[in-house]
């Protein structure tokens, strides 16, 4: 006990930031898109924009579009720019592939097994199909952005990923050496290991809900929906091997919050859908994760260099945010379009607070 309260005196009272990016973000569609957008830049000048809206952002005019509406959703005068993907399908050609490289706007391409999670029906069922179109990405240095999970029904959706890896990714990277490749939200310690362990050329993102909480959050005492998300919450020791790797030091880990909004009516349903929304506190989150292992001093990195320098970006000049040890409340619930929608610690406090 003695020890927990030298350290906790001891610990930083504040943290500055360099401006910061989030290179896994939902912002959805309209009627939300002015809210999304908006929370979007209110804590980062980038972001890498998910494709599963319905219908998906498969081709170069639909991403270039979308882009257009989301700058046109955006506050006056807000500084943020969207960086677009597309959406993998069987029938994604190599052609397409060549059109988004020349875009200048199109920076990944998001591989959705089937299945997988929300609006990934039309995601890849053949990986021999998307070959000559992940060949074009390689030469090309277009980001391939993978939701690493199998689907298939006899596998337990708390081993999907760590399959995935052994079935689809290591075989991926062997075959494509010099393709760019997130492992997108990594949620296992065979996840991490498997990013510290491969080539310079594949990183992860981690979102700040799999580094503070495992599947307790989600089931015990009562299904909490706002904590489902996919890839699902995983055991504390995936947790603590994830806040491990993030603050080792390690380049190929960065931020990606995967803030993923849903109407309350959509969660609280029979089939409710997966998603934490985070994009209200994202790197007063992150904060807390990091100073929990004694690690504020890698945070700044994590969340502001290291998926700038994967993707071959300029790093952000200036000063971004101060982050002060200050409790401060997070709503029970912000408008979304016609109806409302229940943040990550609805309710309650986050630890830090910006000056």
């Amino acid at each position: 006990k003695d020890s927990t309260k030298m350290a906790s005196m001891s610990a930083p009272a504040s943290v500055k930031l360099a401006p910061s990016d989030d290179f896994h973000h939902h912002l959805r569609d309209e009627p939300v898109l002015a809210f999304t957008a908006s929370m979007a830049a209110g804590s980062f000048k980038r972001a890498i924009i998910m494709p599963n809206l319905t219908p998906p952002v498969t081709t170069t005019a639909l991403a270039l579009a979308y882009r257009d509406r989301i700058l046109a959703a955006l506050p006056q005068g807000a500084e943020f720019e969207p960086l677009m993907t597309l959406y993998m399908t069987d029938q994604t050609s190599a052609e397409e592939l060549e059109t988004a490289a020349a875009s200048g706007a199109v920076y990944a391409v998001k591989l959705y097994p089937a299945g997988a999670t929300t609006n990934s029906d039309r995601g890849v069922t053949d990986y021999k199909k998307i070959e000559p179109a992940l060949a074009v990405m390689q030469e090309r240095g277009i980001v391939l952005c993978v939701h690493s999970e199998v689907t298939d029904a006899e596998v337990d959706i708390f081993d999907r990923e760590a399959v995935y890896i052994e079935t689809v990714l290591k075989p991926l990277v062997a075959k494509f050496p010099r393709l760019k490749i997130v492992m997108e939200h990594v949620t296992t310690a065979q996840g991490a290991e498997f990013v510290l362990s491969s080539p310079p050329n594949v990183g992860a993102t981690v979102t700040a809900h799999h580094l503070l909480y495992n599947r307790n959050a989600l089931l015990v005492g009562g299904i909490k929906p706002h904590y489902y998300c996919l890839p699902i919450l995983k055991g504390e020791e995936h947790r603590k091997a994830l806040l491990a790797a993030v603050t080792s030091g390690s380049k190929k880990f960065f931020l990606g919050t995967d803030s993923a909004p849903h109407a309350t009516t959509a969660k609280h349903s029979e089939c409710g859908c997966a998603g934490v929304f985070t994009a209200h506190a994202p790197l007063e989150l992150y904060a807390e994760a990091f100073d929990s292992a004694g690690a504020l001093d890698h945070l700044e990195a994590f969340a502001c260099h290291n998926g700038a320098d994967f993707y071959g970006l300029p790093r952000h000049q200036g000063t971004g945010v101060t982050l002060v040890r200050k409790p401060t409340p997070v709503p029970k619930t912000y408008a979304f379009g016609p109806g409302e929608l229940v943040p990550l610690r609805a309710g309650g406090q986050v630890a830090w607070a910006r000056e």
